[in-house]
């Protein structure tokens, strides 16, 4: 199982409580589930995208696009395919001894 829940469960923003509690709500639900279900066989980790080029950001006004490249180290949008690698990543044989795990592919934005 993979969950994308995105950074914004990792951090807050002053006005989108609800928002960035449903994200950090699916990011430890991933982990119950990943505990509950490893006697199973089944692992569970997490996807966690920053800001990537989609149609959702590109309908952003151009001040918070321009703002959010700004404030991520990478200073770029992430695109697409580099979600799905780590989504391949956790899906394939080679994350056999993964469970539980969060993978953040944000431009270095929680780094900061």
């Amino acid at each position: 199982m993979i969950n994308l829940p995105s950074i914004w469960g990792s951090v807050a923003v002053a006005g989108a409580h609800a928002y960035h509690a449903t994200k950090g709500a699916v990011r430890n639900m991933t982990k119950n589930v990943a505990l509950t279900h490893v006697a199973d066989g089944i692992r569970v980790n997490s996807v966690h995208p920053g800001y990537i080029d989609t149609p959702l950001t590109q309908a952003q006004p151009p001040e918070v696009n321009d703002l959010m490249i700004a404030t991520t180290p990478m200073h770029r949008c992430g695109q697409p395919i580099e979600v799905a690698y780590g989504c391949l990543y956790f899906a394939s044989d080679e994350s056999g001894y993964v469970t539980g795990t969060e993978l953040v592919i944000d431009g270095g934005y929680l780094a900061q």
